[in-house]
């Protein structure tokens, strides 16, 4: 098996340089190929079993993540964009990391994000990981979408079940009859159509349950919390004719993707549960050719981290949620609230604390020049990012705009201003800045979670110097 390691936005760089612990061969780049300069959306139409991609709806934010390639590859150069995590084909597998897992330390910036999205307690399960990381991401973010699909009640359909009784309840079955009661005794051979909790899909999530009970972590994960504890209960109750023997069996029940109206989380759980059961037989050359893996975007998983960091500290900022339609704003008096920005805070009567903010996970180019006005290095911003903020902050009328970034620590200024002569905006004035978000460096677990604690309270007391928000 060949490791790629590579980390997210790095330009081109031979694969073979970062090749980990194999020589290199040509089927590595002849599979590094089959995943690169494709989308996202091709592959996961090919693949669509075997390539776990958040967010899983690829059409719910608006930013066209369907169409962003992987990787792109040219000759034997390979470069990364905002997507991360773990992809394979054969015996080649591919590491994109966070570009701030710097000499082979791991990878503590992803693992923090994925804590926050997910609410996973990775702290507890760090001593338990296995070499494994795309199997280890796959196992522990199974209790998420098994809490969210219980939350909808438990799966239900209706099943076929025959008897043979005296209390008819349905249409005889008169070959069953004559082969199971004459002489006659007194049942009568008859079918009925009854919904169960026990079918295909509870009992793919069942044999997910006693898969993971079955590995080193596996009691960790299923008992890290009282919910998780009591959702797997109920999925033991409802499966009482579990065997399992019959796991091929209700994994080929289960290829079909599930789609319900009512039971709508069950698709993302049933994915999840068929990319852990069937890892191995993908990995191991079982089915050749395969793309598998679990990836996330970047841009998403920073967005969705600071939505839970504003939360946590009790600010009552608006995300926008493109995928539901909700919080959207119109350029036009009376027209569809069809735009959205990533954050915003609208202070009736009070233009001064209005304000709008950004997710950037891309670099952002900053200058040596100084400030006059604020004493802070000058940040360079595209034109697009630009005209987007502006035509927000018109629309709504913000005194403050705010561009949200993941900042390395080699970094030593953290708070920029867009212009180094003027930073105020013509029209109704307004001031655009860039805050980067410092992402520790340190080689330990606990160390990263504090100083990431304190890099977020740096974000709240920022949020009230601009705008006397908190």
């Amino acid at each position: 098996m060949s490791l790629i390691q590579i980390t997210d936005n790095h330009d081109w760089i031979s694969y073979k340089n970062c090749i980990k612990g194999s020589i290199p061969s040509i089927d590595d780049l002849d599979n590094l190929k089959e995943i690169a300069n494709k989308t996202i959306m091709e592959l996961t139409q090919d693949h669509s079993q075997n390539l776990l991609i958040f967010p899983l709806d690829l059409n719910s934010y608006g930013d066209d993540i369907g169409k962003s390639l992987i990787m792109s590859v040219n000759g034997d150069l390979i470069s990364t964009g905002n997507i991360l995590g773990f992809v394979g084909r054969n015996d080649t597998q591919l590491d994109i990391r966070s570009r701030f897992a710097k000499n082979d330390n791991n990878d503590y910036f992803l693992h923090y994000m994925l804590q926050k999205v997910f609410s996973i307690n990775l702290f507890d399960i760090q001593h338990t990981i296995s070499k494994q990381p795309i199997f280890d991401f796959l196992l522990y973010l199974f209790p998420h979408f098994l809490k969210k699909a219980l939350a909808q009640g438990l799966y239900k359909k209706y099943r076929r079940f025959e008897y043979n009784n005296a209390n008819v309840r349905g249409p005889i079955d008169v070959n069953r009859h004559i082969r199971q009661n004459i002489p006659f005794k007194g049942t009568i051979a008859y079918s009925t159509r009854e919904h169960s909790y026990d079918n295909e899909i509870t009992q793919l999530v069942r044999h997910t349950i006693e898969f993971i009970r079955a590995k080193v972590q596996g009691s960790t994960i299923l008992n890290n919390d009282l919910e998780t504890k009591d959702c797997v209960s109920q999925i033991v109750m409802a499966t009482q004719t579990y065997n399992v023997r019959e796991r091929n069996k209700i994994i080929n029940q289960n290829l079909r993707p599930v789609w319900h109206p009512y039971f709508s989380a069950y698709t993302d759980l049933q994915k999840i549960c068929l990319q852990i059961l069937r890892h191995e037989s993908i990995k191991y050359g079982q089915e050749k050719d395969k793309v598998y893996g679990i990836l996330f975007d970047g841009a998403w998983l920073w967005e969705e981290y600071l939505n839970k960091i504003f939360k946590e500290n009790n600010l009552t900022i608006t995300h926008a949620k493109n995928k539901i339609g909700e919080n959207g704003i119109s350029l036009y008096k009376g027209g569809p609230k069809c735009y959205y920005p990533d954050f915003y805070k609208i202070a009736k009567d009070d233009a001064e604390n209005t304000f709008v903010m950004d997710a950037k996970y891309k670099r952002l180019n900053t200058d040596k020049n100084i400030d006059e006005c604020t004493g802070h290095n000058v940040i360079s911003i595209c034109h697009d990012d630009l005209f987007q903020m502006i035509t927000y902050m018109h629309v709504l009328q913000a005194q403050h705009c705010a561009l949200l970034y993941p900042l390395e620590i080699e970094e030593s200024d953290n708070h920029y201003v867009c212009a180094s002569k003027s930073r105020c905006l013509n029209g109704y004035g307004g001031e655009i800045h860039g805050y980067g978000i410092k992402i520790s460096t340190t080689k330990e677990m606990k160390d990263f979670w504090d100083e990431m604690k304190d890099a977020e309270l740096e974000l709240c007391k920022y949020l009230n110097d601009i705008c006397k928000y908190v």
